[in-house]
C-alpha cells in the first residue's frame, strides 16, 4: 500500500498550493512511503487510516454482496463501479479485488474488521458514515436491499455508532440518487413532488415544519461534513473523492429541492 503516502501528500499538497503545492506533497508522501519500508507505523497515522479504510471497504463489500447466498451480477457491477468511480490503477484494482474476494469467504471474521476500522477512523464519525454509505449503495444494486444485507448492514452500523434512524437516512440519501428530485438541473422544472420532498427533508435531517433557517443550517452542516477536502484530511484516501463528491451533489439536490418548494434562496 506504498501508493497511500503519495496519495495523502498529493492531497495535502494541492489543499496548500494549488499544482506545485500538489508536487511538493508527492514527493513528500513518496518520502513517507520509503520510511514505512525500514520501520514500522505508528498506529493511528493518517496513512494507517486510509490503509484500513480501503482494506475494510473491498473486504466488507465482498461480504455484504454474499452473505444472502450468491454473489449477483449487479453486485458485481456495483464493485467495479466503486473501483471505476476511485480511478485505480491495475495494481490497486487487483488488489481491491483480492479483499472482495477475501470477503467473500465462508466465515470471515467481518465484525472483527468493522471493530479494527472503527479503531483506526473512530475520530472521524465522517468516514464511517462515508464507508457506511458505500456499503449501503452497493447492497442497493440489485434494486431491494435483501433480508440478510439488513441485518448485516445493521449490525456494521450499530458497531461504528450508527442507529437505525442514521442507516434509513442514508439508504434514503442513496434513493435520492436514482432520479427521485430529478437529478442535476432540476432547477426550472416542475415542483418536485411530495415523496420527493419527504425524502429531501430525511436527507437534510429536518423536520417538514422546520424553519428556512435551520434548514439551511443542517445543509451547511452536511456539506461541511462531506465536503471532499474536508474528508481528504480526516483520512480519506484521494482515490475515493469522487465518491465523496457524489455525496456532496445528493445534498445539494435535496436542498435545492426543499429550497425551490419554499421559494427561499
Amino acid at each position: 500500500m506504498a501508493w497511500i503516502g503519495k496519495l495523502a501528500g498529493g492531497v495535502l499538497g494541492y489543499a496548500v498550493a494549488r499544482l506545485p503545492g500538489a508536487v511538493i506533497g508527492v514527493i513528500l508522501g513518496h518520502q513517507f512511503d520509503r520510511g514505512l519500508r525500514v520501520q514500522p507505523r505508528a498506529a493511528g497515522t493518517a496513512a494507517d487510516r486510509q490503509r484500513v479504510f480501503f482494506e475494510t471497504t473491498f473486504i466488507v463489500m465482498g461480504h455484504l454482496a454474499k452473505v444472502d447466498g450468491r454473489v449477483s451480477e449487479a453486485e458485481i457491477g456495483a464493485a467495479r463501479g466503486v473501483m471505476q468511480r476511485m480511478r485505480l490503477d491495475e495494481r490497486q484494482r487487483q488488489l481491491a479485488i483480492r479483499l472482495f474476494n477475501t470477503g467473500k469467504e465462508q466465515g470471515y471474521p467481518v465484525d472483527a474488521q468493522v471493530a479494527r476500522l472503527r479503531e483506526y477512523c473512530g475520530s472521524e464519525p465522517q468516514l464511517l458514515q462515508l464507508f457506511l454509505e458505500i456499503q449501503v449503495d452497493v447492497a442497493l444494486a440489485t434494486g431491494e436491499i435483501s433480508a440478510a444485507e439488513r441485518v448485516l448492514l445493521g449490525r456494521i452500523a450499530a458497531a461504528l455508532g450508527f442507529g437505525a434512524l442514521a442507516l434509513a437516512q442514508i439508504e434514503t440519501l442513496l434513493h435520492m440518487r436514482r432520479g427521485q428530485y430529478g437529478g442535476p438541473g432540476h432547477a426550472g422544472r416542475e415542483p418536485p413532488r411530495a415523496d420527493a420532498l419527504a425524502k429531501a427533508y430525511q436527507v437534510l435531517g429536518v423536520q417538514p415544519s422546520a424553519s428556512d433557517r435551520e434548514v439551511k443550517t443542517a445543509y451547511r452542516r452536511l456539506m461541511n461534513q462531506h465536503h471532499p477536502d474536508k474528508q481528504a484530511a480526516r483520512g480519506l484516501p484521494d482515490s475515493m473523492r469522487e465518491i465523496a463528491e457524489e455525496r456532496t451533489r445528493e445534498i445539494r439536490a435535496a436542498y435545492d429541492a426543499v429550497r425551490e418548494h419554499r421559494g427561499f434562496r
